[in-house]
C-alpha cells in the first residue's frame, strides 16, 4: 500500500521551480560539537571509566599505594532505524509536474519532486535525532534514551530542582547550575550549560532588561553565563538545562554518513507497479561517561 499524498497544487502549463516547506531544525548538537562523535561503531563500544581515591601521601621509606583504581564501564550501542516511504506515480501524472514525467506510460516519478522529497526526508531524520539526543526514550518508537532519560536515571549525576522558566527567573535558574558544577569540571574549555531555545530567548530578554544586551540588536552572538559557555540545543526540551562536557557526552553511530544515503527505487522493473520507494537506514544512540561530572536540571 503507497503513503498516502495529498497534491493541492495546479498545473500552470510550466513547470513551477522549487518546493516550498516548513523550516526544519538540523541536528545542531552534533554539528556545533556540543557531543563527541564517536564513529564507525558496528555494534557495541566500551566506555571505560576510571576514578582513584587520593593519590598523594606522606613521604616514606617503603613502598605502600597510595591510591585504590576503580575500574567501571559504560556502552554504546547503537539502534537500528530506518525510514520506508512508497509513492505511486500516478498520484503526479495530472500534477502540475507531470510533463516531466515524460510521455511514455512507462513514466517515472518527477526528478525534481524526487530531490526535494529526498532532502526533506533527509532533514526530517536530523530533526528526529537532534530531539532525540537530550528528549528521547528508548521505550518510543524511531527514538533511543536521551541523555535527560539516562542522567535522571543514573544515582551519580548531580540533580537540581528546576521550574518553569521565563525571563524574570532565568537568570537565577541558571545560577543554581552553574552553583552545582563540581570543582573539577568548572573551568574547563568544553564545558557548557546546554539549554532549549526558549530558555536562550528568556535569557537574551532578561539582559536587555537590565541593560546588558540591546533588546532589538540584530544578528546572534554567542552567550555564557558567568563565564560559562551556554549552548542552546535545538533538541532541548523547555524547563530542562544539563552542565557538562563535550567530551563527556557521546554520539555513537555506524558510518556518519549513514543517515545523508537514501536509495530511491522504481519498482516497475521489480514487480511491475508504478510505485517508487525510498528507503534510509542509519544506526544511532548517546552515552556519557562520568555522571558525577554532570548537573542536570529538571522540573
Amino acid at each position: 500500500m503507497a503513503t498516502t499524498t495529498s497534491i493541492t497544487t495546479s498545473y500552470a502549463g510550466e513547470k513551477l521551480q522549487g518546493f516550498i516547506s516548513a523550516a526544519l531544525l538540523s541536528a545542531n548538537t552534533i554539528e556545533k560539537g556540543g557531543v563527541t562523535v564517536k564513529p564507525n561503531v558496528k555494534f557495541k563500544q566500551v566506555i571505560k571509566k576510571l576514578s582513584t581515591t587520593d593519590l598523594v601521601a606522606d613521604g616514606t621509606c617503603d613502598f605502600d599505594a597510595t591510591t585504590t583504581v576503580a575500574l567501571t564501564e559504560r556502552y554504546l550501542q547503537p539502534k537500528e532505524f530506518q525510514v520506508n516511504l512508497q509513492l505511486c506515480k500516478q498520484d503526479f501524472r495530472d500534477d502540475w509536474d507531470a510533463i516531466s514525467m515524460g510521455m511514455s506510460a512507462h513514466d517515472s516519478i518527477p526528478p525534481a519532486f524526487s530531490d526535494y522529497l529526498l532532502g526533506h526526508v533527509v532533514s526530517k531524520v536530523a530533526e528526529k535525532i537532534e530531539n532525540t539526543i537530550f528528549g528521547g526514550a528508548d521505550a518510543v518508537a524511531g527514538e533511543f534514551d536521551g541523555f535527560l532519560a539516562l542522567a535522571g536515571a543514573d544515582a551519580d549525576v548531580i540533580d537540581v530542582a528546576g521550574t518553569t522558566i521565563d525571563a524574570s527567573n532565568v537568570i537565577a535558574e541558571l545560577g543554581k547550575v552553574v552553583d552545582a558544577i563540581p570543582t573539577t569540571v568548572y573551568g574547563q574549555e568544553d564545558l557548557s550549560v546546554y539549554i532549549s531555545p526558549s530558555t536562550a530567548r528568556a535569557y537574551i530578554r532578561a539582559q536587555a532588561a537590565l541593560g546588558y544586551k540591546d533588546l532589538y540588536h540584530v544578528g546572534q552572538t554567542a552567550l555564557d553565563f558567568e563565564g560559562v559557555k551556554l549552548f542552546v540545543s535545538n533538541g532541548m526540551p523547555a524547563n530542562k538545562m544539563m552542565a557538562a562536557q563535550s567530551g563527556n557526552l557521546m554520539y555513537g553511530t555506524g558510518l556518519l554518513n549513514d543517515k545523508n544515503v537514501a536509495k530511491v527505487i522504481d519498482m516497475a522493473d521489480i514487480d511491475g507497479s508504478q510505485n517508487v520507494r525510498i528507503v534510509l537506514r542509519y544506526t544511532a544512540t548517546v552515552n556519557f561517561g562520568i555522571g558525577s561530572e554532570i548537573v542536570l536540571y529538571s522540573a
